[in-house]
């Protein structure tokens, strides 16, 4: 087994329960709330920078996961959801009510960066404001938009202006002198390297960039409410597959997955554990495999051999899952309790298919690593360029090959074991380099590793007996949690933690849904590793973050 953390960091506070923790706070506590996954402690929205200080300094929650916030009929809500990024099994959410009639809470962005893009989201979406915030303006939505769309009192009839406003060099006017000569430049919402519908805001002195603004929203679809409005049993699960569109389906499905059967209590049998995790690993690998393609095409611009290659490597693994669910991307395979079906028959030819491919891959990652890692042009786009230090990816609260590449030991297959996961044999890939080379490296290298999985789970299948191939649990047809009931349950997506907070109304359908996109937190990063590079680096920062804006803005 390779699944012990090779050098655990202690940060001196050990594991607290929730009475300690309750003591350690004192009187910052005016109540407690129970959720599934972690103990809840109710404070007042004017000490949120304190108490998540002594929670981050004196208890070791580093990790700010996802900010959800709500209204109900008497208040609304904010609730800040911790983990430790050396143990996340270790979690705590922060309540913070906020009065009905002015929803107004202190922001937590001093003690956490990530805080700034999602409590924007939340003030978008919902409309409580949070003092202190450095840059509380919208984030999906346009400036000149009337209302809050998640509010209790939205009039979605009501008629909209989008305008078009000129752009304002955030910095200065444009000018030239002997000291600087500074311009605003836009990047995107349609340009190639943007790997989507992205607008970056940017400002340049001379040839280098002085600040820039990653500009979302564009690609906006209402997932979340979407969700709300289906039932858990059924109607949901087909929505996941469209978030990471493009080839983290089954990956998206089991983050749905794993909160709904926790919330229900319902237990998925080991076979079907099995075929989750196969089926999981080779959407990563085709996840990856995009990445690095579109990667290289970004840097040194190789369509005829490095993305064409990696693009047919992404296609044999499609092909797999093709035969696996009976779809490409939109995958629908997952069910709560299980998986829809067994093994395609004949279950050797599959096996088959599946091992040749585990076979040819090893001399694929050769060629990868011939054409790309040592090709001298693009070591010197990637390599010591996109900067991002440890500390500042946990502070943003990046996570999977974004944080990895900046040697932050954290994966959540292992360290949050779900699925077959903690029965394999695999190893945690991560890079100290800190720049864009090194979060190509741990991606192909994460390539291997779930081969090994995908291999293991191979072997397990061929093997297990007919009569115990229970693909379902015996799940009712209509699921209704407790009212009330809050949980919030993550999975190691291929782009880092991919998170779902719930929260039950006794009713068939959840109150609310809320997605924690990996590719929104990572995407804040990108300011720190673009700013004071030049524009071709900027380019290299970005694709070496491998968003995908359907996830970012959901």
């Amino acid at each position: 087994m390779s699944l012990e953390r090779p050098d655990s960091v202690d940060d001196g506070a050990g594991e607290r329960t929730p009475d300690e923790l309750e003591a350690l706070l004192g009187d910052l506590v005016v109540d407690r709330d129970d959720h599934l996954n972690a103990p809840g402690f109710v404070i007042r929205p004017d000490t949120v920078q304190e108490t998540l200080s002594i929670l981050k300094e004196q208890a070791g929650y580093d990790h700010l996961s996802v900010v959800s916030a709500q209204e109900y009929e008497n208040r609304y809500e904010s609730i800040y959801h911790l983990k430790k990024f050396d143990d996340p099994t270790q979690e705590v959410s922060v309540v913070v009510p906020a009065d009905k009639d002015d929803p107004v809470s202190e922001s937590a962005e001093p003690v956490f960066r990530t805080a700034d893009w999602h409590e924007r989201e939340a003030y978008d979406l919902i409309g409580i404001e949070y003092d202190d915030h450095p840059d509380l303006r919208r984030i999906l939505l346009p400036e000149t938009w009337q209302g809050h769309p998640l509010s209790m009192d939205y009039d979605q009839d009501r008629p909209q202006i989008a305008s078009l406003p000129e752009h304002a060099n955030p910095l200065q006017e444009h000018h030239k002198d002997a000291e600087s000569d500074t311009m605003f430049l836009n990047i995107g919402p349609h340009h190639p390297a943007t790997h989507g519908v992205l607008h970056l805001k940017t400002v340049l002195d001379g040839e280098q960039v002085v600040d820039v603004e990653p500009d979302i929203g564009y690609l906006h679809r209402s997932e979340e409410q979407m969700a709300q409005s289906g039932t858990y049993r059924h109607q949901i699960m087909p929505y996941p597959d469209r978030w990471d569109y493009i080839s983290a389906g089954l990956l998206n499905e089991w983050a749905y997955a794993r909160a709904a059967e926790d919330l229900a209590d319902i237990e998925v049998p080991e076979y079907a554990q099995v075929i989750r995790t196969m089926g999981a690993e080779m959407c990563r690998i085709a996840a990856h495999m995009l990445a690095l393609a579109t990667f290289a095409l970004d840097i040194n611009g190789d369509f005829t051999a490095t993305f064409m290659y990696a693009i047919n490597d992404r296609e044999r693994v499609q092909n797999l899952l093709e035969d696996l669910t009976g779809q490409r991307l939109m995958f629908n395979y997952f069910r709560l309790g299980g998986v829809v079906w067994d093994l395609p028959e004949p279950r050797d030819e599959f096996f088959s298919k599946t091992r040749d491919f585990l076979d040819h891959l090893p001399e694929s990652v050769e060629e990868y690593h011939n054409l790309i890692t040592s090709n001298e042009i693009f070591q010197m786009r990637t390599i010591d360029t996109g900067i991002l230090p440890p500390e500042v990816a946990k502070n943003y609260g990046a996570t999977g090959p974004v944080a990895r590449g900046s040697g932050v030991d954290y994966d959540l297959r292992r360290d949050d074991p779900y699925g077959y996961y903690d029965e394999l044999d695999w190893d945690v890939i991560t890079e100290d380099g800190c720049d864009n080379f090194s979060r190509l490296l741990v991606r192909m290298r994460e390539v291997e590793e779930s081969a090994k999985i995908i291999e293991q789970c191979v072997d397990l299948l061929e093997d297990w007996p007919e009569d115990e191939r229970n693909i379902q649990a015996n799940v009712p047809r209509t699921l209704r949690p407790d009212d009330d009931t809050e949980i919030y349950r993550a999975v190691e997506g291929a782009k880092g933690e991919l998170g779902i907070y719930i929260r039950a109304d006794g009713t068939d359908k959840p109150a609310r849904f809320k997605i924690r996109s990996p590719c929104f937190s990572n995407l804040q990063t990108l300011p720190e590793m673009a700013n004071g590079e030049y524009i071709p680096d900027v380019v290299a920062a970005l694709g070496s973050l491998d968003i995908v804006l359907g996830e970012v803005d959901r």
